[in-house]
């Protein structure tokens, strides 16, 4: 298709689905999946990336609490501190097809499609590094993401950790969206497959547990909330082409922070000033 890209915020959508990323939208995590190509490239070593694995193991079994997350996020900041941004977005962008596409659940794909269809807005709310969520996003067709960000200077990652999009902040993020687009938060819909997004689940009029564990799924249960399963992969080279801008909200900033899960023990699933940027 030919012509200069439509905003997709044009159109002013009636109500918004907010989309957990990992578990979700993909099979595992996001920032696990990079830990080949990030030892390729020599940012990781062996020994992390069997880590990684060991890791990938324990989120299919249990998830994480959050006193796991803020271990993990501390030890984590201070691993990739120094890290070139630059070289981050390079890995992610040459190996996303190769890396991500296998992973994207069909069904999730379809359920996107559906809402962007019913004229819903679609947003992918994650606590995985922007750098890896925005071109997932991108990917399967959301309008717009929200992530973690950490701070950047002369090109290099701090180690401060400056927004981390996670819990609460996934529910403040949506109800931010929602007062500024004129959205009843009764009329939107939120998906996540993790206890820890249950302020984001409780803040929207529709929630549905996807791929729940132990703990949402009673929640779930107790609250006759829907629950999905999604398992099939995306066929490979079928589904993905080029879509429509995707806007990315930055609230703050934490960019590498679930990115680099890979190199640690785990990521498992994954306000400062609003700014929107448009990515092709």
């Amino acid at each position: 298709m030919s012509g200069t890209p439509v905003d997709p915020l044009s159109a002013r959508p009636t109500a918004a689905a907010f989309f957990d990323l990992d578990k979700t939208v993909i099979a595992g995590s996001s920032a696990l999946a990079f830990s080949r190509p990030f030892r390729r490239r020599g940012l990781i070593n062996r020994r992390a990336v069997l880590r990684s694995g060991y890791a990938q193991l324990l989120l299919v079994l249990a998830g994480a609490d959050a006193d796991t997350m803020e271990h993990l996020r501390r030890r984590i900041t201070a691993l990739c501190t120094g890290w070139e941004v630059a070289q981050v977005r390079a890995i992610v962008s040459e190996t996303l097809h190769e890396i991500v596409v296998p992973l994207v659940y069909a069904e999730a794909t379809e359920l996107i499609t559906a809402h962007r269809a019913a004229g819903e807005e679609v947003v992918v709310l994650s606590a995985s590094g922007q750098e890896v969520v925005e071109p997932i996003a991108v990917l399967v067709g959301a309008d717009r993401c929200l992530a973690t960000r950490m701070g950047v200077e002369d090109g290099r990652y701090t180690g401060a950790v400056e927004y981390y999009c996670y819990g609460e902040e996934k529910a403040r993020a949506a109800r931010d969206i929602a007062a500024a687009r004129g959205y009843r938060l009764a009329d939107c819909r939120a998906y996540s497959d993790s206890i820890t997004d249950l302020p984001l689940l409780e803040a929207v009029g529709h929630p549905t547990a996807v791929n729940p564990d132990r703990a949402l799924r009673r929640k779930a249960l107790e609250r006759g909330w829907p629950i999905l399963t999604f398992t099939a992969p995306v066929p490979l080279r079928t589904r993905f082409r080029p879509s429509a801008p995707v806007v990315v909200t930055a609230l703050g900033g934490a960019g590498v922070l679930a990115l680099v899960g890979a190199s640690w023990l785990g990521v498992w699933r994954g306000r400062g000033t609003v700014g929107v940027t448009l990515c092709r």
